[in-house]
This record gives structure tokens, C-alpha cells and sequence, in this order.
């Protein structure tokens, strides 16, 4: 009997592959991103680095994730030509997926809460993008997949394929390119790094990364207000979910996400929002880098962890990372108006940083 054959096929593989080879294209022509030391006194014997992912092509760390979403498609079949793209997200994914969605020639509907910076939507439809919005933010889940059912085309999920969509066990992911920046630094395996966890896919992939190859190095993953992540790890319930959307864009979700790895987490460290802004606003002070808010809460995390370090008398290194650039929080977290109309007092939380960098006091606030 002969086989069939469907002509179109060759068509639908010679697609993909330039698709595939787009991708990748772009990678190619993307530096990695630096690595900065944030100043601390040198008698301290403790080194922090913060890894700028701001300066991907898309302008946060997300550009990482987004590559290997529609690579993972890609591969998988489920992107074709013409496949409409959707996506869940609080912003920044959104903004690096309509980017590849441009490049690759497919159309790409973000949908987000209704509170989304309208800096993060003007980028998105920047790329030729619809942004669809929802009034609460665990609708986003439902109405993706139902935007993608309707028309036929893929919902890429990100909260579920994060984990998957990257190699974990190397081939230029990020945690590999800290390594290999740290390679000549006095203490090049760190003792902490520090994320956040917004699809869990970065904890992930750190931390799987860190077990193959047999680092001691410890991960930490710091949660904002309201999220589900870190009452979930502490309880072992991975379905924990609180329901609420916070107000940090990026990281922490109102439900334990299928990406998020308890597993490869070594400790979570809750972090107030007023401490988050306050931090952000802290390190533009202290170096110019002027980053979003859940690179406040990165650095939040990371000093407490160097001052538990100094109490014990532990000299070595602590790397996180600048998630995004603080222009896309204008209206936000850079607006001292919409600060206060958010209850939030930031003095406390500024005057802990301060003292700590001067001689590694950490007492922060009751709740902090």
C-alpha cells in the first residue's frame, strides 16, 4: 500500500524552520546581559551582583522566557503560519512575546489585567499587538484559553510551560551565564541567589542548574504581598491559591502556578510592597540604575541575606538580578501620588537601607 503524503506539510516545515531560525537569529545578535556589583564597603568580605536583564532587546528578563516559549511551540507543532498567539500575563511577558510574534509573522493577542502600567501597553501594541483586558487578575487564565479556542489558534500558557520551555541543564540559559560572568570574581560560586517567581520558570531553571551541577550555592525566592508562592512552599499545598493580584508587577500570583518548583527553592522570604519600592528606589539613588519594582524586591531579599551573612561571620557572593527598567513604572511605583493613594510609607523601609549599607544593621519594620 502507499503511503500518503500531505503536500502541504513540506510547506508548513519550511515555515517553521525559518521561524525556528528567526528565533534564534535574534539571540545571536543579543550580547548577555551584564553583571553589576552593587557598592558595599570592602571590608565587609561580601560581594553582590545584580544581573541587568533590562538590556535585552524587549527591556526585561522576560525576553529569556518569551525565546523559549515559541521555541517550545515551535518545535511542538502547535505554531504554525498564521497561528493567532495568545497569551496570559501582567505585562512584560506580553510585551517580549509580541516582539517574536512580529518577527515570526503571527498575530499575538496579550490578555492582562485592566491594571497593567500603560507603559507595558503601549509597547505591546508598539509590536502590532491587541492587548485584551480583564477586570480582576485570575480571569486572565480562562478568557487565553478561550480567546485561543476561539479562533484556532495557541495559547502558549506560560505559567504552565516556563519550566519545561527552558533547558535547564545549560545551552546559554541564565544561570549558566552567571556562572560563567562569575568565573573570575573572588567568591565565583555564590553563596545565595536571589529571585523572584512570577511563572516560576527562573527559580526553576536556577535551581535545577544548581543541583546538575553540584554548586552549593543556595537559592532564595522573595515574594510580594499576596502572592501564593511563598504561604504555598511554606505549607507544602501546591494548590494554594489567595485570589488577590498584587501590586508588583511581574512576580508573585494569586495561585500556586504549574511552573513554580518547590523542590529547588531553599528559602522564601516574604516582602512587604512598601519595601519593594522603596528598594528600587534605593538602588537608582545609590548607583542610577533606575529598575521596576520586583528588582526592589530582589534587593530587599538580597540585603537581609548579606546581613544574616555578616552575623555569621561568612565572607562571599550573593547574585540576583534587575528584572525590567523602572520607565515602564512611571505612573506607578515612580509616582509618589500613586504611592500614597496606595496607603503605602516607603520612610521606614528607606531608612533600614541606608543604615544597612552604612554598617549591615538589618531591622526592618514590624511585618518587614
Amino acid at each position: 500500500m502507499e503511503a500518503s503524503y500531505d503536500r502541504s506539510s513540506a510547506r508548513t516545515r519550511a515555515w517553521v524552520h525559518e521561524a525556528i531560525r528567526l528565533v534564534e537569529a535574534d539571540a545571536n545578535r543579543s550580547a548577555d546581559t551584564h553583571l553589576h556589583v552593587f557598592p558595599l564597603p570592602r571590608d565587609w568580605g561580601v560581594s553582590v551582583y545584580l544581573k541587568d536583564e533590562s538590556v535585552h532587546p524587549t527591556g526585561s528578563l522576560k525576553h529569556r522566557l518569551a525565546r523559549s516559549l515559541f521555541l517550545y511551540a515551535l518545535v511542538n507543532g502547535h505554531i504554525v503560519e498564521g497561528t493567532t498567539v495568545v497569551e496570559a500575563s501582567s505585562g512584560s511577558t506580553a510585551v517580549s512575546e509580541a516582539y517574536f510574534a512580529r518577527l515570526i509573522g503571527v498575530p499575538f493577542v496579550a490578555v492582562m489585567p485592566r491594571s497593567t502600567s500603560p507603559e507595558k501597553v503601549a509597547l505591546i501594541e508598539r509590536y502590532g499587538a491587541r492587548c485584551h483586558f480583564v477586570e480582576h487578575g485570575p480571569e486572565v487564565y480562562d478568557v487565553a484559553q478561550g480567546l485561543a479556542d476561539g479562533c484556532g489558534g495557541h495559547y502558549l500558557d506560560q505559567f504552565t510551560h516556563a519550566e519545561r520551555a527552558t533547558d535547564w541543564r545549560g545551552n546559554n540559559n541564565i544561570a549558566e551565564s552567571i556562572f560563567q560572568q562569575m568565573a573570575q570574581e573572588p567568591h565565583p560560586v555564590p553563596e545565595w541567589i536571589v529571585v523572584g517567581a512570577g511563572t516560576g520558570g527562573t527559580s526553576a531553571t536556577i535551581g535545577r542548574y544548581l543541583r546538575y551541577r553540584r554548586h552549593d550555592t543556595r537559592l532564595a525566592v522573595v515574594d510580594p504581598e499576596n502572592s501564593s508562592f511563598a504561604p504555598g512552599w511554606e505549607s507544602g499545598a501546591r494548590d494554594h491559591a489567595t485570589g488577590v493580584s498584587g501590586r508588583i508587577e511581574g512576580i508573585g500570583r494569586p495561585r500556586m502556578e504549574p511552573s513554580f518548583v518547590p523542590g529547588v527553592v531553599d528559602a522564601m522570604i516574604r516582602v512587604p510592597d512598601a519595601a519593594s519600592i522603596a528598594a528600587a528606589r534605593f538602588l537608582r539613588g545609590r548607583t542610577g540604575t533606575w529598575a521596576g519594582g520586583s528588582t526592589g524586591t530582589n534587593l530587599w531579599g538580597v540585603c537581609g541575606i548579606v546581613a544574616r551573612m555578616l552575623r555569621e561571620g561568612r565572607r562571599g557572593s550573593v547574585v540576583s538580578l534587575i528584572c525590567d527598567g523602572g520607565e515602564r513604572y512611571r505612573h506607578s511605583y515612580d509616582d509618589d501620588g500613586w504611592v500614597a493613594a496606595q496607603g503605602m510609607d516607603l520612610a521606614p523601609y528607606t531608612a533600614t537601607l541606608e543604615r544597612f549599607v552604612v554598617d549591615g544593621t538589618w531591622d526592618p519594620p514590624a511585618g518587614g
